[in-house]
């Protein structure tokens, strides 16, 4: 009798996504500086935004890494999800200026995950730059009234924006 084969489940294949910060509160430089190049992406207090991240994005997706905020605006380098969503520890810290009162650490509302950098442009593509590349005009950064600080990227934009960038998915 013939032995069943064992199918193996289809590798993952990464997801694409942005992510923003403002630089004078966590810039792709103290994530550079800080232990390991990782931190938690935590703060998140918007709930499509906190969906993408607790339900969506899995270890070993891709994200860029957007300044807002500042001048200019940009795209400034590349992260990896090196954890799956946990609950969002300064949601209740009562001296984390993102303390929620409301959240219950037996039924958490909020979640992280973990980045690691992958790398920092050597020059940032500014949101002028993207706004005038006719292959990027549906990107969600771009749209009318977007301001999710956790959104989604398609393959292709996220090809194009590395050869902006001038730079390989090292």
């Amino acid at each position: 009798m013939a032995k069943a084969k064992t199918a193996k489940p289809p590798a993952h294949r990464p997801a694409y996504w942005l992510l923003k910060s403002e630089p004078d509160s966590y810039s792709i430089d103290d994530l550079r500086a800080a232990p390991h190049q990782t931190t938690l992406w935590d703060g998140v207090r918007n709930y499509q935004a906190r969906n993408f991240l607790r339900d969506t994005m899995r270890i070993g997706d891709r994200a860029f890494y957007y300044h807002s905020g500042a001048d200019p605006l940009a795209i400034v380098g590349t992260v990896e999800i090196v954890s799956a969503a946990y609950p969002d520890p300064t949601a209740f810290d009562k001296r984390d200026h993102h303390y929620d009162p409301k959240s219950d650490p037996e039924n958490p509302t909020w979640f992280v995950v973990d980045v690691k950098l992958r790398q920092k442009f050597p020059h940032p593509v500014t949101r002028e730059v993207l706004k005038s590349t006719k292959s990027l005009e549906g990107m969600m950064l771009l749209q009318r009234g977007s301001r999710l600080s956790v959104q989604p990227v398609t393959p292709q934009e996220w090809k194009t924006v590395l050869a902006l960038a001038g730079v390989t998915d090292a």
